[in-house]
C-alpha cells in the first residue's frame, strides 16, 4: 500500500535537510521561489528540450535538477529513489498529473506529495466522486449540467478535449440544439475537437457574472483555510476578440478558443469574502469524508459571482492552482501574516512548521 510506503519514506527522511521539489512546468517558479524564502533547497524533474526555464534562465532558484527524456520516467524506481535519496517533499501540479498518470502517482511514485494524491484524478469528469460530485455534496453553488444537448434551454457552455492537445479544453456556447449542432460540427470541420471528444464533452449552463478564482489552502496541521488570493486568467484568442469593436466582431465571425495563457490578479468587495470561506470550509469537509485525510494545501475554486450575489463553483483544481500572481497582487495573505505570503511559500511554511513538530507524515500522501 502506498500508504505505508510514504510512511517508511518519511521515517528514513533527515528532518534537517527536506528538501521541496516539483516537475518543471506551471507552478515550478512559484513554488521554488516560496520554498527559497523559507530556506529550503529545491528539486526540479524536468524534461530535456523543456528546461531551460528552470535549468539557465531561472536556475538560481533550483538546486538540484533531475534532467529526464520525457516526464513519464520521473515515476521509475531509479527517479524515485534519486527523489527520495534528497528527502524530497514533491508539490503537485497539472503537468504532473498529466504526464506522470493517475496510476502511476498512485501506485508506483513513492515519494511523499503535500497534497492528496487520490484527489488529483477527481479534476477527471469521468471519474466517479469526481469535483463535480464533491460540489455537490458540499452544498456549493454549481451551473447546471446537462446530459444532452436535446436539454438545452437557456445559454450553456460546452467544455471538450482539444483534438491536438487533450490535456486542454476547447468551449463554445450554445442556446439551442440546433445551435450546439452547428457549432460543434464547425468545430469539428476545423480540427479544434473531434466527434469521440464531443460526446464525452461536460454541457453546462453559463453563469453570467464576475470571474473569480479562489486560491486557497487548508492546513491539516491546524484545521485552518487561507485565502491567498484571487485571480481571473488571460485567455487567447478570446481576449484579442473581444479587445475588437463589437462591429468587427460581428463582421469576422471569429469562432473564439479559450487557451490559458496568463493571469492577472483580483480583490473581492470584503462583504463578499465571507460565502468564498464558506464555500472552501463545505469543500475541505466533504473531502475529509471522501478522501480522507482531505484536500492537504493548495487548491482553488473557480467561479463566478452572479448579480444576485452567489458564488457559483464550476472547477476545482485539486492541486496549486498556478497563479503566480496571487503574491504580488493579493492583500489577503499580508492581512493574516503580516508579509507577503505566495503558494510556494505557504507550501513551505507548512512543511517547515510540520518538520518542527514531528508531523510531517500528517501533511503528506
Amino acid at each position: 500500500m502506498m500508504e505505508t510506503k510514504i510512511k517508511e519514506v518519511i521515517s528514513g527522511y533527515d528532518p534537517k535537510n527536506i528538501r521541496i521539489g516539483v516537475l518543471g512546468s506551471h507552478s515550478a517558479l512559484e513554488i521554488a521561489s516560496g520554498a527559497k524564502q523559507e530556506g529550503f533547497e529545491t528539486v526540479v524533474v524536468c524534461q530535456k528540450g523543456r528546461d531551460k526555464t528552470y535549468t539557465k534562465y531561472y536556475g538560481n532558484i533550483f538546486d538540484h535538477t533531475l534532467l529526464l527524456d520525457k516526464f513519464a520516467d520521473m515515476t521509475s524506481t531509479t527517479n524515485v529513489k534519486k527523489l527520495t535519496d534528497l528527502n524530497t517533499v514533491f508539490v503537485p501540479n497539472r503537468s504532473f498529473s498529466v504526464y506522470a498518470g493517475y496510476e502511476n502517482i498512485e501506485e508506483k511514485f513513492a515519494v511523499p506529495l503535500i497534497g492528496n494524491r487520490y484527489m488529483l484524478r477527481t479534476e477527471e469528469r469521468n471519474t466517479p466522486r469526481n469535483q463535480q460530485y464533491l460540489l455537490q455534496t458540499a452544498g456549493i453553488c454549481t451551473p447546471k449540467i446537462f446530459k444532452s444537448p436535446s436539454e438545452i434551454d437557456r445559454l450553456v457552455i460546452a467544455k471538450v478535449p482539444e483534438k491536438t492537445r487533450a490535456i486542454e479544453r476547447a468551449f463554445f456556447y450554445a442556446s439551442s440544439l440546433e445551435e450546439f449542432e452547428k457549432t460543434a460540427k464547425e468545430r469539428i470541420r476545423q480540427g479544434i475537437i473531434t466527434e469521440e471528444a464531443l460526446a464525452d464533452s461536460i454541457i453546462e449552463e453559463y453563469v453570467i457574472g464576475a470571474k473569480f478564482n479562489a486560491n486557497l489552502f487548508w492546513s491539516p496541521l491546524t484545521d485552518n483555510i487561507d485565502l491567498l488570493g484571487f485571480d481571473r486568467r488571460i485567455q487567447t484568442d478570446l481576449d484579442g476578440v473581444l479587445d475588437l469593436p463589437a462591429p468587427e466582431q460581428l463582421e469576422l465571425r471569429i469562432p473564439t478558443q479559450n487557451i490559458e495563457i496568463g493571469h492577472m490578479g483580483a480583490t473581492m468587495r470584503e462583504s463578499q469574502i465571507e460565502k468564498i470561506f464558506t464555500a472552501a470550509e463545505q469543500f475541505v469537509e466533504t473531502c475529509k469524508k471522501e478522501y480522507p485525510p482531505g484536500m492537504i494545501g493548495l487548491f482553488a475554486l473557480q467561479g463566478a459571482v452572479s448579480k444576485d450575489l452567489k458564488f457559483y463553483v464550476f472547477d476545482v483544481s485539486p492541486r496549486v492552482p498556478g497563479c503566480p500572481c496571487v503574491e504580488a497582487t493579493s492583500p489577503y495573505m499580508k492581512y493574516k501574516y503580516g508579509m507577503e505570503v505566495g503558494p510556494g511559500r505557504r507550501v513551505a511554511m507548512e512543511i517547515k512548521c510540520a518538520v518542527k513538530e514531528g508531523r510531517l507524515a500528517e501533511v503528506v500522501t
